[in-house]
């Protein structure tokens, strides 16, 4: 495999290609059910302090969708013109060096997959408890376990579930917010502590910006299976402008009845916001709504991060003869030891998760990565030897756009929150030094 500056001295492991199973509607709805995680039950809570008006909050969701419909429209055509499995590792090792790749995989482990899914896990053993009397790391150890299992096991059979979950979930979550809507006083929709231009251009709303590009998290997820896509060049874009397009929305809906429900200052630093308003606009029982809702929510976004996940491990190991052990899978069946190199470490993580520490930590780290992919289309268009049959729609100003957004996040999530910052940096320095070692 060459890279832009570099070629990948490694022996590529002989592995046969997987089938190409995924449709529109699969990878459509592996886009959706990836964004909508914990991230939005509780980003809004946890970001009011450092943008503490309703309408700055609502801007801050508007302008995570815009960035995140730029980055996938940028990572459709990198897909589009490299239809392999592996999402970042793949575009950044043929586009800039191995290294690059390599790094990026290792922090889609240990920051994009792993982490999250640790987070997944135990808010869904939270919300579970609310419904029946499990403890909640019991509840999320048997999700993490039965999904990996079930995506080891059988491709079609994850898939199907995963259209069924996803389904559930927008049909749930849209349902609350129409609801919802209607309950609402739209008086608290007003509520700011400060004019709404002083609040976009403060350095806490390109904070609370980085938090909640966590929640949109999971918008460039087809990119990662493009190598088990059918007609990518086709699908490809399809699915990640029309995932992310209906997240967008859905998100913004649902954000403005969190808001609607009780002012800014009973909702500030709530966790569990979506329970707070729930209880506000339909009493006791909304505790129960909710639960239930999120519960079903996350089951589908844990299964997606499991699906996902483990193609760029895969992908690790069929170019790197020391790591040809993560490419092993059956004729039906998905990457089985990548699959269970992901469940061990996010077994791991569930010990020590604390969605308050990780949100900028994941936010800060994850903006670096996929800046650098998205820069790579300028990239791919100079080099011209890689044909595409898509083009990103407004370039160069779309991915301009990406670009710009996530270098103001990452220079004032370096500048509000350092300690986060010098997490993600140490992450990065950990996957180079590996890198150093496998070659």
């Amino acid at each position: 495999m060459q890279g832009g500056s570099g070629t990948l001295h490694q022996e590529r492991v002989n592995v046969e290609a997987p089938v190409r199973r995924f449709g529109l509607w699969t990878t459509t709805a592996l886009v959706v059910a990836s964004m909508i995680g914990t991230g939005v039950f509780i980003g809004t809570g946890m970001i009011i302090h450092d943008v503490p008006s309703a309408p700055g909050i609502l801007s801050c969701w508007v302008l995570g969708g815009v960035a995140a419909l730029c980055g996938a429209l940028s990572y459709a055509e990198l897909g589009v013109a490299m239809p392999l499995s592996g999402g970042e590792y793949n575009f950044l090792s043929r586009l800039y060096h191995p290294s690059v790749g390599f790094v990026s995989a290792w922090i889609s482990l240990i920051v994009g997959f792993s982490a999250p899914l640790a987070l997944i896990a135990l808010a869904f053993g939270s919300y579970l408890e609310a419904l029946v009397p499990i403890p909640p790391r019991v509840s999320a150890a048997s999700l993490i376990i039965a999904l990996s299992a079930l995506n080891a096991w059988r491709v079609s059979m994850g898939a199907r579930f995963h259209n069924v979950f996803t389904l559930a979930k927008v049909v749930f979550i849209a349902g609350f917010a129409l609801v919802g809507a209607l309950r609402i006083n739209p008086a608290y929709l007003a509520d700011a502590h400060k004019p709404l231009w002083a609040t976009l251009l403060s350095p806490g709303f390109a904070v609370g910006l980085l938090s909640v590009s966590f929640a949109y998290t999971g918008w460039n997820a087809a990119a990662y299976v493009a190598g088990e896509v059918e007609q990518p060049q086709r699908v490809l874009p399809r699915a990640l402008a029309y995932g992310t397009l209906l997240v967008t929305v859905l998100y913004v809906a649902l954000n403005a009845v969190f808001l609607g429900a009780a002012p800014l200052d009973a909702l500030s630093g709530q966790v569990a916001i979506a329970d707070v308003a729930a209880t506000r606009l339909f009493g006791s029982r909304g505790g129960v709504i909710v639960a239930a809702i999120v519960a079903i929510g996350l089951v589908s976004t844990a299964n997606a991060v499991t699906m996902t996940g483990p193609r760029i491990y895969e992908a690790v190991g069929r170019d790197f003869s020391k790591f040809g052990w993560l490419a092993a899978r059956t004729e039906a069946g998905g990457p089985r030891r990548a699959v269970a190199l992901q469940a061990v470490v996010a077994l791991g993580m569930m010990l020590a998760a604390d969605p308050g520490q990780l949100l900028v930590y994941i936010g800060f780290t994850l903006s670096i990565s996929a800046g650098l992919t998205v820069l790579g289309v300028y990239r791919l268009r100079r080099r011209g030897d890689i044909p595409a049959s898509y083009r990103t729609p407004g370039y160069p100003i779309t991915p301009a756009v990406f670009l710009a957004l996530s270098a103001w996040m990452v220079l004032q999530g370096v500048i509000e929150q350092p300690l986060s910052a010098l997490a993600g940096l140490l992450t990065i320095a950990i996957g180079l030094a590996i890198y150093r070692g496998s070659v």
